[in-house]
Order: C-alpha cells, then sequence, then structure tokens
C-alpha cells in the first residue's frame, strides 16, 4: 500500500500540468471578460488545449513541471495586465502589429493613471497564488541516470507539442477552415471582439498572419523613387476650388444586383443623375470597393492615398497595421497648396484608429462625435442631414477665399437595419415588391434619407460663390440580410454567383460635381483607388507624380480591387493574375506606404 501511496505522491505534481494550464487561460481572460459569457465551450477548450501544448513544450524545454508553470504564468501576467491597460486606454486589445509601435507606446506610457478593476485584480491576485503554488512542485526529468534517455525524451516532447502549436496557428490561418469548420469570428475590424469570442492568445495568432506586407520582386527604393518622380510635374493650379468629399456609409444600389420594383423611387436623385445626367457640370459611374458589408477604412485607405487593398493581405487593415508615420494623401497634397484640411466622422475617434492616422495623413483638424452632440439622429446614428449641416457650418465659419478640403465619412446608414423599431424617430416607407423583408425596406428608406440629404447639400453650393466640387461615393453594399432577399427575388443565391456577378457586390454609385463648369463623363465604371486622382482632375489642381501614374493606369485598368481587376479590353481576372501589367504599381505602393 505504501508503494502505491509514494507512486501517487510522485504523480501529483504531474497533474498540475494539466489542472495549471486551464486557470492560466481562464485567469488571462479575466483581464479584460469573462469567457463563459463570450466564448463558446469549444471555443475554450481549443484554447485550452494550446496552453497544454505549451505547458508540455516548456517542460520539456525546462526539464521541471515548476519552470514551465511558472514561465507561463508570468507570460499571463504581463500579457494580461499590458492588454487590460492597453484595451482601456485605446479601447482595443493588444494586436500583432502594436509591436511594431512599441517605441511610441514607451513614451507615452507615462501619460496614463494605472488602476485595476475588480475583474482583473481578481485575475492579477488568482495568478500570482499560482506562481507561489507552482514554486513548490519539485517535480521534472531526472537529472542523474541514463541522460542520453532524458535528452532524447525532453527532446521529443517539445518537438511534438512545437509542432502542435505551430499545426494550431496555421490552421487559424486558413480561411475558409475557421469560417466553416471552426466557425470563428473573424472580423478584424472589431479586434476586442475577436479576442472576446475567441481568446486573446487566439485572436493574436489568427492575426499575426496580417503582420508584413513582402516586398514586390526585384524592388528597389532608388529605381522606384526615380521612377515616380518622372510622374511629377511642377503645375501651378489657376484656381483653387473647395473641395468636399463625402463618403457615405454603406451607400449603394442593390439593383445592380438584381431586378425589383419598389412602392417610391429610395434614391430619386442619385438614379436621375446616373440615368440620364440631369445635374450639370458632373462626372458620374460607379465605383469598385474591396469590401462588402463593412471595413469602411480600406475604402477611405484606397480614396485618399490612392493605394490599393488589391496589394495588402486579404482582411488587412492599413490603418491599424501600416500607417505608423507620415503617409502621403490627398490631404497632405492639397495642404502644400494652402488648403485647411479638415475631417470629419459623427462617430467615435477610436474607430479604426482614425485620430492616429488623420494626422499622418496631412488632416490638420479633425471632428468626431463630440462635435455631433447636438445633433438630430436616425436610430442611434448622426442623419447625413444633420452631418451635412455641421458641415455646411465649419465651410460658413472659415476665412473667405481660404481652399477647404474636407473629407466626410457619415454614419447613418450603418447596420444592422433590424432594430429600428427600438427607435421613434424612423420609420421605414419603402417597400418592395414580392419581398418580405423589414431589413431591406428599413435600409431602401436609409437610402431615400441619404438621397435627400445629399441633393440639399448640392443645392446648397449650387448657390454659393466659391468655387466647390463635392465628390460622394458609398464605402461598401450593405450585409448579405439587405441583399440576400433580391437574389432570392432574381432566382440566385450569393454563393450561386459567378466571379463576374459576385463583382457587383463591390459596386457603389459615385458623383464628383461642380457649382461651375467642368467637362462632364458619364457611365464610368472605375475603382475607389482612382477617385482622387479623378476629383483632382475635376477640380484643375495638380496631381503628385504618384496619382499621375494612377491616371495613365486607369486607361489599361479601370478597376483594380482586392477582389478583381478589369481591364480595358473587358478582361475580367484576380491582380495576382496581372502581375506584369501591375508590377509598377504594385511597386510604387510599397514605396508609398511603406519607404
Amino acid at each position: 500500500m505504501q508503494k502505491w501511496t509514494d507512486r501517487a505522491k510522485k504523480c501529483v505534481p504531474y497533474l498540475f500540468l494539466i489542472i495549471i494550464p486551464v486557470l492560466n487561460f481562464w485567469l488571462l481572460e479575466w483581464f479584460t471578460h469573462n469567457p463563459f459569457e463570450t466564448m463558446k465551450p469549444y471555443v475554450q477548450w481549443m484554447n485550452v488545449a494550446l496552453f497544454w501544448f505549451s505547458a508540455l513544450f516548456l517542460f520539456g524545454l525546462t526539464g521541471r513541471v515548476s519552470r514551465a508553470l511558472g514561465i507561463q504564468t508570468v507570460f499571463c501576467i504581463i500579457y494580461g495586465l499590458a492588454n487590460y491597460f492597453v484595451l482601456e486606454f485605446r479601447g482595443a486589445p493588444i494586436q500583432p502589429w502594436d509591436i511594431l509601435s512599441i517605441g511610441t507606446a514607451a513614451s507615452v506610457a507615462d501619460n496614463y493613471e494605472y488602476k485595476l478593476d475588480k475583474d482583473a485584480l481578481t485575475a492579477l491576485i488568482g495568478l500570482l497564488a499560482l506562481l507561489v503554488m507552482e514554486f513548490f512542485l519539485r517535480a521534472g526529468f531526472p537529472r542523474s541516470g541514463k541522460k542520453r534517455r532524458v535528452w532524447i525524451a525532453r527532446t521529443a516532447l517539445c518537438l511534438v507539442t512545437g509542432l502542435l502549436c505551430f499545426g494550431y496557428t496555421k490552421m487559424l490561418h486558413n480561411e475558409d477552415f475557421v469560417q466553416k469548420k471552426l466557425r470563428l469570428y473573424d472580423k478584424l475590424f472589431t479586434p476586442t471582439t475577436i479576442q472576446f469570442k475567441n481568446g486573446t492568445v487566439t485572436a493574436f495568432l489568427m492575426e499575426l498572419q496580417y503582420m508584413s506586407v513582402e516586398k514586390p520582386a526585384g524592388y528597389s527604393e532608388d529605381s522606384a523613387k526615380e521612377a515616380l518622380a518622372s510622374y511629377e510635374t511642377a503645375d501651378v493650379p489657376e484656381r483653387t476650388p473647395n473641395i468636399i468629399v463625402i463618403m457615405n456609409e454603406a451607400f449603394s444600389d442593390p439593383a445592380v444586383l438584381g431586378q425589383f420594383s419598389t412602392n417610391e423611387d429610395y434614391m430619386p436623385f442619385v438614379h436621375s443623375l446616373l440615368d440620364i445626367s440631369s445635374l450639370d457640370n458632373a462626372i458620374w459611374g460607379h465605383a469598385y470597393a474591396s469590401v462588402f458589408g463593412a471595413g469602411t477604412s480600406a475604402s477611405e485607405f484606397e480614396f485618399l492615398t490612392g493605394n490599393s487593398m488589391a496589394f495588402l493581405p486579404s482582411g488587412s487593415i492599413p490603418y491599424q497595421q501600416y500607417i505608423k508615420d507620415e503617409t502621403p494623401s490627398m490631404a497632405s497634397w492639397l495642404s502644400d497648396f494652402g488648403y485647411r484640411t479638415v475631417a470629419m466622422h459623427p462617430y467615435r475617434a477610436a474607430g479604426w484608429d482614425r485620430n492616429k492616422v488623420y494626422p499622418l495623413m496631412g488632416f490638420d483638424e479633425m471632428y468626431f462625435e463630440e462635435f455631433y452632440e447636438d445633433s438630430a439622429l436616425v436610430r442611434k446614428y448622426v442623419s447625413d442631414e444633420a452631418d451635412y449641416e455641421k458641415l455646411i457650418r465649419i465651410y460658413e465659419q472659415k476665412e473667405p477665399g481660404e481652399p477647404l478640403f474636407l473629407f466626410n465619412v457619415t454614419m447613418q446608414n450603418h447596420s444592422s437595419y433590424n432594430d429600428w423599431a427600438d427607435y421613434d424617430n424612423f420609420t421605414p416607407d419603402i417597400t418592395a415588391d414580392g419581398i418580405d423583408s423589414d431589413v431591406l425596406s428599413a435600409y431602401l428608406s436609409l437610402m431615400k434619407l441619404s438621397d435627400q440629404a445629399i441633393e440639399e447639400l448640392v443645392q446648397y453650393f449650387s448657390e454659393e460663390e466659391e468655387d466647390t466640387v463635392i465628390v460622394f461615393f458609398g464605402d461598401h453594399q450593405p450585409t448579405d440580410s439587405v441583399i440576400n432577399p433580391i437574389l432570392k427575388l432574381n432566382g440566385t443565391t450569393s454563393s450561386a454567383l459567378s466571379p463576374e456577378e459576385e463583382a457587383g457586390r463591390y459596386q457603389v454609385p459615385f458623383f464628383i460635381w461642380a457649382n461651375y463648369d467642368i467637362e462632364e463623363e458619364s457611365g464610368l465604371n472605375i475603382s475607389a483607388n482612382y477617385l482622387a486622382s479623378r476629383t483632382l482632375d475635376a477640380a484643375g489642381l495638380p496631381k503628385p507624380g504618384y496619382f499621375s501614374f494612377l491616371t495613365e493606369l486607369e486607361k489599361q485598368v479601370p478597376v483594380i480591387s482586392a477582389n478583381h481587376v478589369s481591364l480595358s479590353d473587358g478582361t475580367f481576372s484576380a491582380a495576382d493574375e496581372q502581375d506584369g501589367l501591375l508590377n509598377e504599381y504594385r511597386t510604387f505602393q510599397y514605396y508609398q506606404l511603406f519607404e
């Protein structure tokens, strides 16, 4: 009996290799959220498995239970505290690309007040208690005897568990597997939700794939700089008109995806423009975004910089990942000509890191939700009409003759579209024949309000004496919940669309209008990355070399997005199938963004 008791005592420390990793995982999550409320059980056990693998790897590496578990627990303490404060200070958790800005973080670290809430304090105390307990675990691989066998066993353990950790990470980088098999939350634009639903470490590993962008083949900084300089001109502008850009949240015409009829026109102003070009001094057509349903900042990025998401990792967010220093944009270019550069958005400043990115792109002023405190709402978002009233206020308060570049990202039409009944400020009045969908009705009714607001804004500036150009486009189409009923009415589904038909899912209307004579164009089909160069042409302003290059490229490749490329001869393909034609663009973009 004593013999079995002694053996049991020897085995007890090894049980902690199973128990403590589970506790480490739960306590790490507890710093910022309750995993039992946010994570599905099978997702929790996925994370626990990773913690087991890492504990066993460390056991093989160190040879001692106490050291292996101690290292893991110390990691959870350090990472948990850091993640807690990062989430508190900026509203988003630690992400892999934050490593690139660790110096900046360190330089401002003493500007904050560090206090733990009750849950975070509980997690910290729990982890410290585990650390003390681990100190007394003396078990491990034998330190004497058959050393060769011991080293073989430790090496084998490290190899097997290391491969399991590597395989776990690679599994998370398989988009289809993540979505269809694991059913993990994978919307990169909401990093907090990714962490809360998938686990702190799992979320970090998922995001690793978006860390870096490879240099184009044969890339040379000096060669790129020299080639780009060949497109530069030294023109002096004859006029400096005000330029007002409206990127309207989720504004699109679902009719591009299938025929349907409604009780009344849901965007009569835009339809009149697109159908018969009833608006003088206008350029209009359709632009292709690189995202649908979400991903607003991708469209911002493409418009303001002329860069394309086609050359960046799928799902990446340039604002959060790549823009860490001054970055050439339309704002910085116009600033050189004496423009007052203003960014407006009636929502949170930290969304997509706009409050950090806009100054790096050359904006002098920024206005966010605090500026709109007295504004009328539609559902819970500032209405387009109220947004434009604030825009007009900024215009009217500027110095006469001072050229203004104003970039406005609206919020009225943000999803979801099934919660309108919770508010007393919006009732859908557009219905689609043969479609019983409250979501579609709400969306089309929002489009009607947006259409009315932009018509009023155009009317206002048509009566102003100062030369003004207005650019209007949608950032992306709405979510599938809006579109699916239309596809169903037309006898298809999103999964049954051909690549050419699916491209319509990224199509949004746009127009460029001026209150003075400009050359009119109609029926254009281009991508969002060309809109800025088009705007400068319409305004009669000189362009930076990069935008001049894009003007020439558009003649050959009118559409280039993360989803497809359309050539001037009608060829439809993906960007990676046009490497030769697009190599110069890829090279210039890398230089603009990373050098």
